[in-house]
């Protein structure tokens, strides 16, 4: 006997003519509002549209690492409910989401660190964040495959350990969220692209998509690597991100010897274990833009030599599988959430780099909170695209940027 097997979020629904909101992009801040516009604010009538299939893009592609060890004060708490809310959304989703927080183990590798660490880790504590600077030997002690000695290229000094860290497994997110989403009414169309938005006398109006024309008064686009040239392509609002490849693989399975995830500026590497065994590494972003999730030897090469200098039982370990996905990165490291500016009725979420998986949680609630009232909350409003045009960029890092806003 055949069972017909159902979508965990319902059947496939008819696009309806119009919608209260219109969400563009199928990752995990959009998922995450349009859930909580649901359950928090009884808005339903809602369309997800992805143009290929739920968690295509960094949703499915990261490491699923989880921590709010950020370095400014706009950031920290913003990451933390992110991080308090996954055992909540776990019981409320009634679904796992495979929580572990197994705490982070970031390494120093010089006394300039250490300095840098001890003013990352009091802005931590002052915002009631747990974070610990320890010296090598400690380090050696939480993880003892660690090499502490001093003839590698850069010999550890200490490290950042932030207990509540951990690790999500981030396609159950999806899952749960979709599913969490759909019972309260959101409706989730995949296959169907956006192809543009309708403006009259500067509010929402509509968007196009490859299955027709959608009514609606609010469009949020969250769109990870994608954004930027929607937002530029639909409405021509030109966004200061850059759009860069950033490499993942795993290794084949070993018996447990990683309890925290481990990582390292210097190498730009780390790495954590997974369930299976494997052990899940990745690198920093490639350094040139581009919309390419190719993966390159020169990445393989990096990943084995890092890890092997201070993870020195890894050598010999084979990798088995590597990603790319894409992390749309803004001048200073922080992302962008705006709305009801230019456009009445339009929002943003984007340029979040690397950190996107880790905040999805919480931009979910406020995103949903900031389109339900037409407030931006209080947290949000340090991430609005006007920083750029008044030169207050975050301190995560900063580079120089000539933004200029389109009129």
């Amino acid at each position: 006997m055949f069972f017909k097997r159902k979508p965990m979020w319902g059947k496939k629904k008819k696009l309806k003519s119009s919608y209260d909101v219109v969400i563009i992009g199928g990752g995990l801040h959009s998922l995450a509002t349009a859930y909580f516009l649901a359950k928090d604010h009884g808005i339903t009538d809602v369309a997800v549209l992805e143009k290929n299939y739920i968690g295509f893009g960094g949703a499915g592609r990261n490491t699923a690492i989880v921590r709010a060890n950020q370095r400014t004060q706009y950031n920290v708490p913003l990451y933390k409910e992110a991080l308090d809310l996954w055992p909540i959304l776990t019981k409320d989703l009634d679904y796992n989401l495979m929580f572990n927080n197994c705490g982070n183990l970031n390494l120093m590798h010089s006394e300039a660190a250490m300095t840098a660490a001890r003013m990352t880790i009091a802005t931590a504590q002052f915002h009631g964040v747990e974070s610990h600077l320890i010296d090598a030997k400690q380090a050696k002690e939480m993880v003892p495959a660690l090499n502490i000695s001093e003839d590698i290229t850069f010999p550890i000094h200490g490290a950042m350990f932030h207990p509540p860290g951990g690790v999500v497994r981030h396609d159950a997110v999806v899952w749960g969220l979709a599913r969490g989403a759909a019972k309260r009414g959101v409706e989730i169309h995949q296959e169907t692209e956006a192809l543009g938005i309708g403006i009259q006398n500067g509010k929402v109006t509509s968007v196009t998509t490859s299955r027709g024309t959608i009514n609606c008064k609010q469009v949020l686009i969250s769109a990870g690597g994608y954004s930027a040239s929607l937002i530029h392509g639909m409405l021509g609002i030109k966004l200061p991100i850059s759009v860069l490849t950033i490499q993942a693989m795993v290794t084949q399975p070993v018996k447990p010897l990683l309890n925290h995830v481990v990582s390292s500026g210097a190498y730009h590497a780390y790495a954590n274990q997974t369930l299976k065994g494997e052990i899940a590494t990745g690198a920093h972003m490639d350094p040139w833009p581009n919309y390419t999730t190719l993966t390159t030897a020169h990445y393989i090469k990096h990943q084995a030599e890092a890890l092997s200098e201070f993870l020195p039982c890894l050598r010999g370990l084979r990798f088995m599988r590597i990603w790319g996905g894409l992390a749309d990165m803004t001048p200073d490291m922080a992302p962008i959430m705006d709305g009801n500016n230019q456009i009445e009725g339009f929002f943003m979420d984007c340029g979040w780099g690397y950190f996107g998986f880790k905040s999805c949680s919480a931009v979910g609630k406020y995103m949903s909170e900031f389109m339900a009232k037409n407030e931006c909350p209080d947290i949000l409003k340090p991430f609005a695209l006007k920083r750029y045009e008044e030169h207050r960029l975050m301190g995560e890092t900063a580079v120089v940027v000539n933004y200029t806003p389109d009129n």
